[in-house]
């Protein structure tokens, strides 16, 4: 890579063109759903309801309001009108509209103050497919239609919203946060040449993952949120490693090393920890691949790759870079910084006091945690004024029973009458149950055509039920439906009791259970199960990644801990804004449902987990380097973190930014995660790595490099190492940490400690 470096950056280029080609209609590829778990109950009894019975969840739901009722002969014929229109558009499976339904439907169909009526469509194809068909139909049906007002919302709706704002929120965000991180970094490497290549290593990381996401969308559905998480996430990881490089590159250039010397120095040393931090990064990501949510599948794989195409980038275009440009990177001023060095001094003579201090303010961050409740995403994660935000809202106010408030109660197969009217009757005694609603009717089983088969072949979907086709009668008995309405907020825990309660009667038959709150029943179930191998793998694989980078047992299980209180804190405040609604109007107004969305803290946790370990490993090669040196254990530390101070605050102050940039976003989704990640990477790079991780090392002593023999034989022949003067590894190859005298003197010696 140094012996050609022009011929290296000339293919890096146009490699990076080629991506960019291919990554130009990523976002007309991408989806948005995937946020309950596959294979539920919910899921299966959606699916029945949908395919069998033509009664599922509608893809596009019209709200039609008129001036003289609905019931008056102008609405009535334009009414009639819009339904066989919106009946002949393509794409469009079946119309359920008040002035064309059945009797025994229409009430549902109809406000209670008779002023307005809806229209429930179903849309064919997947879920990009449906939002395809609401972004043409529903501008040609919304609007003024003669007598009616007709407004739009819906899951399909919903998904076009989203998607348009997201793509705004992303250009607003970039637009924000470009100029402020190069700022940062004119103002931390004091060269815009240095500061220039972070944002090289960006551009190739977020282009590559864009086009890696455009393939990844023909195995399967992929967010129209991973553009945002890979932009911010790969700007943010490209600012850690670019100032990391430099920084290291300037500290062997100031040491007397010639430019070829110094790259191939801070390749073999600074460039390994890299290496070692993305892939951490992305296993910390691959986490969530094991959890049942769609959604946080295709971040997962979003974030995986920005992760390690910055490490690519950073470790094959930076060195050319850096033997191009040399001393015009500079020899800027001192490798460490004063100010961290007096903190870093100050916490270790104290580090009780100080160790304590923080981690009472961390736990009393996190005591908003106990209370915290999760639901899942809808229409209110748009704005207030979007139109299909407050189309819901108005069709809650106006409607007696709005299809979000009942669970379905699907028994496919006949039952007795006595017995359904005793389980009915049973149901009806349940707490909370307002209304029960008896229907039996034929079912029905979907005939697809061939046009919806090879959409299905080609095209991944986020939805458990089957795609929609024309329908036909089914041979055999009648199935029944028993509508439930219960309390008016489906994510509350009284209508969650109610799903349970629904699911213990005995019932005369097979019965599952469908609707909103069955699903974020089932969700929250599935994520329970899975939860802890999730944890798991994320504990693991981070565990084995420091250890093979530090050779210590502690080490690794000490960040674990410390990054789980750092990020209990940060979910604490999310909590008090997001959940509890403090702060509101500070972070520009959002929708308060009186919970968090249950996708994004555990994104949040992979995203900040990954970045605190990055950060950890920072921090912990540089206390290391110079242990091997001959340092003291507390001087390690004290040069550790001066060393790494400003180099962290620096780089989560530029995360902060491209993340917080996100906290303007008008989705509260993605301004949740974005004020989430900006508050995790504050307090972790400020107190944690200022103050309570230099107090635990100090505290652990010499216990910080102990390791049982056979694991230090094992380090010896896999471990990484930065060795900051070249022979590190060497040195340490079959050291074993129990025979090393660490020692707590503070007076740094000058040869290398020698094995014994």
């Amino acid at each position: 890579m140094t012996a050609r470096p022009r011929l290296v950056l000339l293919f890096g280029a146009v490699l990076t063109a080629l991506l960019a080609v291919l990554g130009a209609d990523t976002q007309d590829r991408l989806a948005n759903g995937g946020y309950t778990a596959d294979g539920t109950e919910a899921a299966r009894a959606g699916t029945l309801l949908a395919d069998r019975f033509g009664a599922g969840t509608a893809d596009l739901v019209l709200l039609v309001r008129a001036e003289g009722g609905i019931d008056s002969a102008p609405a009535r014929d334009q009414g009639r009108r819009l339904a066989q229109q919106v009946a002949r558009a393509d794409g469009v499976t079946s119309v359920r509209a008040y002035w064309t339904a059945a009797r025994p439907a229409r009430s549902a169909l109809r406000s209670a103050d008779g002023g307005a009526a809806l229209v429930a469509v179903d849309l064919a194809g997947a879920d990009r497919q449906e939002a395809a068909t609401a972004r043409e139909l529903a501008p040609s049906l919304t609007g003024r239609r003669g007598a009616l007002t007709v407004s739009a919302t819906g899951p399909a709706q919903v998904t076009v919203e989203a998607a348009d704002t997201s793509r705004r929120d992303l250009l607003r965000a970039e637009l924000i946060a470009a100029p402020v991180i190069l700022l940062i970094l004119v103002l931390a490497l004091r060269s815009w040449t240095a500061a220039l290549l972070p944002v090289v290593i960006g551009v190739i990381a977020v282009v590559g993952t864009i086009a890696l996401l455009r393939l990844l969308t023909y195995a399967m559905p992929v967010s129209v949120f991973a553009l945002n998480l890979a932009s911010a996430l790969g700007f943010g990881l490209a600012v850690d490693y670019g100032l990391f490089l430099v920084t290291r590159f300037r500290e062997e250039l100031g040491g007397g090393a010639g430019v070829r010397e110094a790259v191939a120095r801070t390749t073999r040393t600074a460039g390994r920890t890299v290496l070692v931090s993305a892939c951490t990064v992305a296993l910390s990501m691959a986490a969530l691949l094991v959890l049942p949510l769609p959604f946080l599948r295709s971040m997962a794989c979003a974030g995986m790759a920005v992760a390690l195409l910055a490490a690519a980038a950073a470790t094959v275009v930076v060195p050319p870079l850096l033997m191009l440009l040399g001393e015009r990177i500079g020899r800027h001023g001192r490798p460490d910084s004063p100010r961290w060095r007096a903190l870093a001094r100050s916490v270790t003579r104290r580090p009780a006091a100080y160790g304590a201090g923080c981690a009472l303010l961390l736990v009393l961050l996190a005591v908003p945690f106990g209370h915290a409740r999760f639901g899942l995403t809808d229409e209110r994660t748009l704005p207030a004024d979007a139109q299909a935000h407050a189309t819901a809202r108005e069709i809650r106010e106006r409607f007696a029973a709005p299809a979000e408030r009942n669970l379905t109660v699907v028994l496919p197969r006949p039952a007795a009458a006595a017995a359904l009217t005793r389980y009915e009757r049973e149901i009806r005694e349940l707490p909370s149950v307002a209304k029960v609603t008896r229907t039996t009717q034929t079912p029905r089983i979907p005939q697809t055509t061939q046009t919806t088969q090879t959409t299905r072949t080609t095209q991944a979907t986020w939805s458990t039920r089957a795609t929609r086709a024309t329908r036909t009668e089914a041979p055999g008995g009648r199935g029944t439906l028993l509508t439930v309405t219960g309390p008016s907020d489906p994510q509350s825990p009284a209508t969650q009791r109610l799903v349970s309660d629904l699911r213990s009667v005995a019932a005369p038959g097979p019965a599952l259970v469908a609707g909103r709150a069955a699903e974020l029943a089932d969700t929250k179930d599935a994520v329970a199960d899975r939860l802890p191998l999730a944890v798991g793998v994320a504990v693991l694989t981070t565990w084995i990644m420091l250890f093979l980078l530090t050779g210590s047992v502690l080490l690794p299980l000490k960040a674990l801990l410390v990054g789980a209180l750092s990020l209990t804190a940060s979910f604490g405040v999310l909590v008090h804004v997001f959940q509890d609604g403090h702060l509101r109007d500070a972070l520009g107004g959002f929708t308060v449902t009186g919970t968090l969305d249950l996708t994004m803290p555990l994104l949040m946790a992979a995203i900040a987990f990954g970045l605190a370990i990055d950060y950890e490993i920072f921090l912990l090669s540089r206390v290391r380097e110079h242990w091997l040196r001959g340092y003291g254990n507390r001087e390690a530390v004290v040069e550790g973190v001066a060393r790494t101070g400003r180099l962290i605050s620096t780089a989560a102050l530029a995360v902060a930014v491209v993340t917080g940039a996100l906290a303007a976003s008008e989705l509260t989704v993605l301004k949740l995660l974005g004020t989430g990640l900006a508050i995790a990477v504050l307090i972790d790079a400020t107190l944690v790595r200022g103050i309570l991780v230099p107090a635990c090392l100090t505290l652990a002593g010499r216990a910080n490099w102990w390791v049982p023999a056979p694991l230090a034989r094992l380090h010896a022949r896999v471990g990484i190492s930065e060795g900051g003067d070249g022979h590190g590894d060497a040195k340490e190859a079959d050291t074993d940490a129990s025979a090393v005298s660490p020692g707590m003197d503070n007076t740094p010696t000058p040869r290398a400690r020698s094995a014994p």
